[in-house]
Parts: structure tokens; sequence; C-alpha cells
């Protein structure tokens, strides 16, 4: 299944490439232990941090401004890009409907939708958005857009770093429309050669899309391997 994408008309910048490292920072992250998800907190992040975070398997899951932790979950949930099986029905039939899908054209308004959950709180916090933005205008953070005529229906964010690809978020305004982002992104990810698609933790949405588990000791073997790749996102 291929999905029909978009190139609209009002990028308003090209993302670098290679993307720019940040400036360098002192902090390290102790190792995960045996039966603990959480390996540190923090009050802040930072775009270096960030990325210090993913070559090790974690990332940052803040429960209010201020209060970072940074988690490193055992079992993890990945999409095992080299087994290309058939979309389940319900993500052909999303992927049938009348959306139109582009690459890192409204980073910041997926953002802010993924973040706009009434009544269930996010952990997409001010400080979270700020550093991720910092972190697409380097060439690290990506989103998927999914559109219905002109309005902004679906989509996703994530962080690519060699051949990672470690998704953050996803949203929809319209039925079937966070299914046709992640399709177009597993996609676009096996087209361009990305080993390793990192979900963090499994849900029933998940597990329908054809996420599945696997030990956190392997996921941290495969994200030494893909980060080694050399893979393009944008």
């Amino acid at each position: 299944m291929r999905i029909q994408h978009d190139r609209r008309k009002y990028i308003s910048h090209v993302l670098p490439y290679p993307p720019i490292a940040p400036p360098s920072i002192v902090a390290r992250f102790p190792e995960p232990r045996p039966g603990e998800d959480v390996v540190a907190v923090s009050r802040v992040t930072s775009p270096a941090l960030v990325l210090e975070a993913y070559k090790l398997g974690i990332f940052p899951w803040p429960v209010r401004q201020g209060l970072v932790p940074w988690a490193s979950p055992d079992p993890r949930a990945i999409f095992p890009l080299r087994h290309d099986k058939p979309w389940p029905r319900t993500v052909r039939r999303a992927v049938a409907l009348d959306f139109r899908v582009s690459f890192d054209e409204a980073f910041e308004p997926v953002m802010r939708a993924c973040a706009h959950r009434p009544g269930e709180g996010t952990w997409i916090t001010a400080d979270i958005l700020s550093t991720y933005l910092e972190l697409h205008h380097l060439g690290w953070a990506h989103s998927v857009e999914v559109w219905r005529g002109e309005e902004l229906a679906g989509g996703l964010y994530g962080i690519a770093m060699g051949g990672l690809f470690a998704g953050e978020s996803m949203f929809h305004r319209a039925s079937g429309a966070s299914k046709v982002a992640f399709a177009a992104c597993a996609d676009r990810l096996r087209e361009r050669g990305f080993s390793l698609f990192d979900v963090q933790v499994l849900t029933p949405h998940l597990e329908l899309l054809g996420c599945i588990e696997i030990p956190r000791a392997e996921y941290r073997a495969r994200v030494i391997e893909a980060i080694q790749r050399s893979a393009r996102f944008p």
C-alpha cells in the first residue's frame, strides 16, 4: 500500500541535512535498573539532553512543567519495519478516504494539536514544545501531516537519528487521520532505509496498527545499530 503524498505550497523553511548538533552538555544518564522504567528526573529539557537520551533508549515524559522524568520502559514498543505485512483493514479503509499527506510542513501545529487533550492532561509542556521546536529547526525533529482540504485533520511527530525514528505523539480531528499519518510515516521510513520505529509504550491503538513489544535490552541494542545507519527523513 502506498499513500498519495502532497507537497503543499506554503513550506516556510528548508530543514538542514545533516542535522545540526546543538551545544553539548555535561549531564549523563545512569544505566536503567531492572524493574524500573524511570532512570532520572530533571527540571528542564534541552535539545542536547533529548538527543543524548535517545542514543541510550531514553525519552522525556514530563508530568508537569518543571518536572521531567526520563523513561526507558521495559518492555519497549516498536513498529516492526522489516515485516512488510498488509495493513489492518481499518488502516486500509482510512487510507482510502479523501486525505492528503505532507511532511515537515506544519510541525508546530502538529505538536500543539497533540498537546491539546481537554480533560486528559498532556506531557507536552511549554518546555517540551520549545525544545522540540528547536530540534525541528536543527533538522532532528519531523512531522507527518494529514489534511482534509485546507484543514489539518491529523498527524504525528518524532525524532530521526540515523536509522532510528522515535515517534512521540499523534492526534486526529477526523476519523482515521492518525492511522493515515502512521502508515505514511512507516512507508517513508521503509523507503528511506530506517531500521527502527520506536513508539515508546504499547497501547490498544498502537497494537491495532501492528506494533509489538520487545525487551528493553534488545531495544537498546537495536538503537546502537540503528543510529550508526545513514538514513534521511526529510
